[in-house]
């Protein structure tokens, strides 16, 4: 074969790989934007079917007007719920098992999340007296909680997102699980009560759903502020498996393990606005928890707020949501918490 065939042939070849290339490439894309609008549109659908009001509550009382995620500072509270059948919870007997409140600063992007015990002892609005703010839930659902939570800390719940333990589990199952550290030998229940069905060793690992359900919820170990940073630290961890790359292709399974299994009274839209936060990856996170001491002087448990920390966090939430300037001096994140003691078995009268 001459060399001008031999030109001729490569030549071609080339051209050949070169639209081989392309149509690979263009179809590709399709498929992306495929995936992308299919994507956006069951997100859709599941926000449409996760979305409540809280009991007609449209806003805040503590705020003038509506406020609005993509320009406003606004502020989040989730409430993981225990509605298991196995343990009697009836839809009167509900008790919220995690309650976190997240501030979002819309000029800066940065978070502040806020562990509140489960027995944390305040003054609830609709049973019209002090109780532990778990039992808040069972009146008048997220609506009595919120105001429970803004009684508390004196600023506005915006927003709201309940879970249960079966949308945790599938939740973070459907990421791959999770990487997160336990703190020590343990063993604990799993979602379905099991005794002792889940056994972790100290240390980082890979967590799937219910060992990450059993980590967060462990109440025999230490206290509950110690349980209120596992369970920020789970959060993050799922917002950092969330945010990865690799994580893209999942998506659809997260939407489909939330199911009916979550309410909020976010729209569609207002999650949307959500992206600004993540779009340059992690936004700063600070993690804080309700300080207190614990009390059993009447013969019930409860964790009793410390009056002058909680002035602190007021302040520091207020000032973080743009309600006031920042005057307080102290930082109430978990390397700054005032060591106390807690007795290992104090909490654990959560029937009272």
């Amino acid at each position: 074969m001459s060399r001008k065939m031999q030109r001729e042939v490569k030549s071609s070849r080339r051209r050949k790989i070169i639209k081989i290339s392309a149509i690979l490439a263009v179809s590709l894309l399709i498929s992306l934007s495929a995936f992308g609008i299919w994507l956006v549109k069951k997100a859709e659908f599941a926000a449409n079917n996760a979305y409540e009001s809280a009991d007609g509550r449209d806003k805040s009382d503590l705020r003038e007007e509506q406020v609005e995620p993509l320009n406003d500072n606004i502020s989040i509270l989730f409430i993981g719920i225990d509605d298991s059948a196995a343990r009697d919870q009836s839809s009167d007997n509900i008790r919220s098992d995690a309650l976190v409140l997240a501030t979002l600063n819309n000029e800066d992007k940065s978070v502040k999340l806020v562990s509140i015990p489960r027995d944390t002892y305040t003054f609830i609005p609709d049973s019209g007296y002090e109780d532990k703010i778990t039992h808040a839930y069972a009146l008048n659902g997220p609506r009595s909680t919120i105001e429970s939570v803004e009684g508390l800390l004196d600023v506005p719940v915006d927003y709201y997102m309940t879970m249960n333990f079966d949308a945790f589990v599938d939740v973070v199952d459907a990421l791959g699980g999770i990487t997160a550290e336990v703190p020590y030998d343990l063993k604990e229940k799993d979602e379905t009560d099991s005794h002792n069905a889940i056994e972790l060793e100290e240390g980082i690992q890979q967590l799937n759903g219910s060992e990450a359900l059993a980590l967060a919820r462990t109440r025999y170990y230490d206290n509950d502020i110690e349980r209120g940073k596992r369970q920020q630290m789970i959060l993050e961890s799922i917002m950092d498996k969330a945010l990865s790359a690799g994580s893209i292709s999942k998506y659809g399974n997260v939407i489909d393990a939330v199911g009916d299994n979550m309410k909020t009274n976010l729209s569609f839209r207002d999650m949307q606005a959500f992206f600004e936060y993540a779009k340059n990856g992690k936004p700063d996170v600070e993690s804080m928890s309700v300080q207190g001491y614990d009390d059993m002087s009447t013969g019930i448990y409860y964790y009793m707020p410390d009056e002058e920390s909680l002035e602190e966090l007021k302040d520091i939430l207020q000032s973080h949501l743009g309600l006031k300037p920042d005057t307080s001096n102290l930082s109430l994140n978990e390397e700054d918490l005032t060591e106390q003691a807690f007795p290992a078995t104090g909490s654990d009268q959560e029937e009272e």
